[in-house]
């Protein structure tokens, strides 16, 4: 007796994998840990209550949001809970609670929910409440850094200082010592220690998680620049580039944000075009712009130029040979 067997046919790429949108964000959140660990370290309790409330109002926000819409719902893939805590990453550890859930409420339901969910936002959802919390409220997002372990002072509150790119910026303060750099400086939850996101973007890499391209090609063209600006001013030029790779969010950008599969290109050409681009831009912000940091506008903008790159870089099918023009022969003249 024969099974008559149903011939399926789907599209490419046939590919089978264990991995799952759930295992991928997973890895995500592990390797995000060690700067969660150093942010507490350095702010105490409170970064972790920020990193808490980040993550509950967007996990929270995408369960309303899937029901509103009556779609099924996505809690379980923990990419709410990734986008929560790089949210919380991109927030000084002084922000008020309410704020925090205001930029989630920005990223899970006006950046992705309402483009469709999972995989459908055209920029990342983090940086685009970032920078709705930069323009809506700019002193609290940018006017108190608290300086690192200042909650072990009597007056934690009182106990602020400027960022090393502000002091890059405008040549007024001390620039902490290029050790500090690596692992304690004033900022943003998620930048204050290099290291512990160098150790995540690592684990990423041998995770397969990411493609090292769009972080090397990011962090590559920014030295680059600031080492040609460093040269032109005559300045240290080395030192000079080092405290700019180290400041700000350049290291959490190249490793976590601008490698966001929804909102980066496919190709290995793209990719490269997509991080020298960001680069560029981040080097002409800091280095000319009225604001001290970069990361956020520059991969936002590159973000929405990925349609763009895609077309122009779309692989060539596997045995499609280039369609040859036809030549045209030149006009044989006639002897007068």
């Amino acid at each position: 007796m024969v099974d008559n067997k149903l011939l399926t046919a789907s599209a490419s790429p046939h590919v089978r994998t264990r991995d799952t949108t759930r295992i991928i964000m997973l890895d995500v959140l592990i390797a995000l840990t060690p700067s969660l660990i150093a942010s507490v370290i350095l702010f105490g309790l409170r970064s972790l209550a920020v990193t808490a409330v980040s993550i509950a109002s967007c996990v929270l926000f995408e369960y309303l949001s899937r029901k509103a819409m009556r779609r099924a719902n996505t809690i379980g893939d923990l990419s709410a809970a990734v986008t929560g805590m790089i949210l919380a990453f991109n927030l000084p550890s002084t922000i008020p609670f309410w704020m925090v859930v205001f930029g989630a409420a920005i990223a899970i339901i006006v950046v992705k929910q309402m483009f469709g969910g999972i995989g459908q936002n055209f920029v990342n959802p983090a940086l685009l409440a970032r920078i709705v919390l930069m323009v809506s409220f700019p002193k609290a997002m940018l006017a108190s850094w608290a300086t690192p372990f200042a909650w072990r002072s009597d007056t934690p509150d009182a106990v602020t200082s400027a960022t090393p790119l502000a002091i890059l910026k405008t040549g007024e303060g001390t620039l902490p010592a290029l050790l500090n750099m690596c692992f304690a400086k004033a900022g943003c939850l998620g930048e204050v220690c290099a290291a512990a996101l160098l150790l995540g973007g690592v684990y990423l890499m041998i995770r397969r998680v990411i493609s090292p391209i769009i972080p090397f090609c990011y962090i590559g063209t920014v030295g680059m620049c600031m080492l040609l600006y460093g040269f032109a001013q005559k300045e240290n030029a080395f030192l000079f580039t080092a405290y700019e790779l180290l400041s700000g969010g350049l290291m959490l950008g190249a490793f976590f944000m601008a490698t966001d599969y929804a909102t980066s290109p496919i190709s290995s050409r793209g990719k490269v075009i997509f991080a020298v681009g960001c680069g560029l831009l981040t080097c002409l912000i800091r280095l000319f712009g009225n604001m001290n940091e970069g990361v956020s506008f520059s991969i936002l903008l590159m973000n929405i130029l990925v349609p763009h790159i895609e077309r122009l870089t779309v692989p060539r099918p596997f045995g499609v040979e280039k369609e040859k023009k036809p030549r045209k022969d030149k006009k044989e003249v006639q002897p007068s």
